[in-house]
């Protein structure tokens, strides 16, 4: 090989046989965030819908819980039974996230040989949509349902003996029995509406808390042993609560605009929990403190369409697109209790 010069290094560079500085192609910095750590599609079930806007159907309480047998009279017949019913609506409002490419940087990084997914911009736009949408879906739930003043049963923490029957003694207070106190929350639903509560949803704090809490290891204390000592989890919450399913809301957003200082912090109240019944899947004969309304806006039955167009001419550009429209309702208040400063 002759000697290298200015002119032929560059035009190597300009052919992408030569590459100053390159990038590491097996490795880079990306904050995404754990997929497992979103919780608003974990709580309420999803209920995928063909229109945009509609009514569903809620069968009163009263009448379904009623006993309507009465003792048929001689030559007679008892009043017909009655079962009311009405209408809620649901509107699904479509949301959007763009992302652009800029191509000739695109080529920059392409000869770079940089990590695969800045390689294939499509994939990593995709994946970035796809982080994002958890993180605005549970901005969304938190807002909806995660609060106490979402719901008429809700309660508050104190530090001392309760003043009255809407407050508690918080959980980061020794003295308090969290067992013992949703145990005794979910009798009170259950007596009020015949379903006891399935789904504990506990704010960060709260669980590592619970996780210490004297009154819970002591009752956990002698199923372990020396090499594996007893370990406070969801799994053995959901045991001790009675739960079918306890949920921790660990997701995380900025709450800064672009430009801006970072503001850190979880979307779900770190220091509340949600008490509620729910059903896995979307049910005629079985209600649910609330619902997830999906529509396929499309109709081609993907919830979350993501699709790719040219730029304007001259702009050597492409842009990423994803859509998804939801509505996220309360659907039985009297099936959910918020629990508000329990540590």
């Amino acid at each position: 090989m002759g000697e290298r010069t200015t002119g032929s290094i560059q035009a190597d560079i300009a052919k992408g046989a030569f590459r100053p500085h390159t990038a590491l192609s097996n490795m880079a910095l990306a904050y995404f965030q754990n997929d497992a750590k979103a919780f608003a599609k974990t709580i309420f079930p999803i209920c995928p819908v063909t229109l945009s806007s509609d009514n569903y159907y809620i069968f009163n309480k009263e009448d379904l819980l009623r006993d309507n047998w009465k003792r048929k009279p001689a030559y007679g017949k008892v009043d017909p039974a009655v079962l009311s019913e009405h209408t809620e609506s649901y509107a699904c409002k479509v949301d959007q996230m763009i992302m652009g490419v800029d191509r000739i940087r695109q080529t920059d990084i392409s000869r770079r040989q940089g990590p695969m997914a800045y390689r294939d911009t499509r994939m990593q736009r995709t994946r970035v949509m796809a982080g994002q949408s958890n993180i605005h879906l549970d901005s969304i739930f938190a807002e909806r349902f995660f609060k106490a003043s979402a719901w008429t049963q809700r309660y508050s923490g104190v530090d001392s003996v309760p003043a009255n029957s809407s407050q508690f003694i918080k959980f980061s207070n020794n003295n308090s029995d969290p067992v013992e106190y949703i145990d005794q929350k979910s009798t009170e639903m259950e007596e009020k509406t015949g379903r006891r509560p399935n789904v504990l949803a506990l704010g960060v704090n709260v669980y590592n808390k619970l996780k210490l809490h004297p009154g819970i290891l002591e009752r956990i204390k002698y199923g372990g042993t020396t090499a594996n000592p007893a370990r406070v989890n969801v799994n053995v919450l959901s045991q001790l609560f009675e739960m079918e399913k306890v949920t921790v809301q660990r997701s995380i957003k900025n709450g800064a605009e672009l430009g801006q200082e970072a503001d850190m912090k979880f979307i779900g109240d770190p220091n509340g929990f949600l008490l509620a019944y729910a059903t896995d899947t979307p049910r005629i004969d079985e209600p649910s403190a609330g619902y997830i309304f999906v529509w396929d806006m499309l109709g081609d039955g993907n919830i979350m369409p993501v699709l790719n167009y040219e730029g304007e001419s001259g702009t050597h550009s492409e842009f990423i697109e994803g859509l998804m429209a939801n509505d996220m309702k309360k659907t039985a208040d009297d099936l959910g209790m918020y629990f508000a400063d329990a540590v």
